[in-house]
């Protein structure tokens, strides 16, 4: 299994603090059969930048560390790309890193939290003519595409992927994100999980745990294809975008009686 989505790099951003904690939590990877890893660290999202060497360098030690260790997983430098102004220059200088490594072909891109900002469009269009596919992560937490679904199908229309995170599947974030992400993968607007997992407490793996409630709500087949799906951004292989349809959105009724009812 493949995880495209990890803050496990110590003491760069908000995950791991220690390489002690890092240790902790490659092995609890491991345990739910994760065998590769993207680390992610946050990269100009107004409070990390993590430019491209220092990843490398940080990560080939972590490497030599979990060899040492006995801890069989791979890793492999990457970024948590926050949409900025400066983007397509820091792209333009190498200081970027790609979840397919030196292809060159996915980038893990963040959208601030509140919302999709209006230049995204016109930066996404320079993307793809760089032949970059943008992987948006953790759609379903954003405030924006919370509240007008239509902006997350118009970006998968544009040609960009989706990564969904595994707690946010199983339900780690409340009832609310759960509904919203069983919504996005009905819809055909999800293509792989991911952990994003920070520490050994509330942000962890749940990778096992969101592929058997998969499994278990669309098909074994189903959920395979997000396991393959990951395994071919990792390969730099194509990955088919197929049907996809619009999010339901609930009635403002429906909405309501859920709240009453404390769903």
């Amino acid at each position: 299994m493949i995880d495209l989505h990890c803050h496990m790099l110590p003491s760069v951003d908000d995950g791991a603090k220690t390489i002690s904690m890092a240790l902790d939590m490659a092995r609890e990877a491991k345990a739910e059969g994760i065998n590769k890893i993207l680390l992610t660290p946050h990269h100009m999202d107004g409070e990390y930048i993590n430019h491209r060497k220092d990843i490398e360098t940080s990560v080939e030690n972590l490497q030599k560390t979990f060899n040492d260790n006995n801890i069989g997983i791979q890793l492999r430098p990457g970024q948590e790309v926050h949409i900025n102004g400066d983007l397509l220059k820091d792209i333009d200088e190498d200081d970027v890193l790609y979840a397919d490594g030196i292809n060159k072909k996915y980038m893990m891109l963040e959208f601030p939290h509140s919302g999709v900002p209006e230049y995204a469009e016109d930066m996404i269009f320079e993307l793809k003519v760089k032949g970059i596919i943008p992987i948006i992560v953790h759609p379903e937490r954003n405030h924006g595409i919370q509240q007008d679904p239509d902006i997350l199908f118009d970006l998968v229309s544009q040609g960009c992927l989706t990564q969904i995170t595994a707690t946010s599947y199983v339900g780690g974030f409340g009832s609310t994100i759960q509904r919203f992400t069983d919504k996005i993968v009905d819809a055909g607007l999800g293509f792989m999980f991911s952990s994003d997992a920070h520490n050994m407490e509330g942000r962890r793996f749940r990778m096992k745990e969101a592929f058997d409630r998969l499994a278990e709500k669309k098909g074994k087949d189903f959920a395979l294809q997000y396991e393959q799906n990951a395994e071919k951004v990792w390969n730099s292989e194509t990955i088919e975008i197929g049907n996809i349809d619009r999010v339901k959105k609930e009635s403002t009724a429906s909405k309501f009686f859920k709240k009453l009812l404390g769903k």
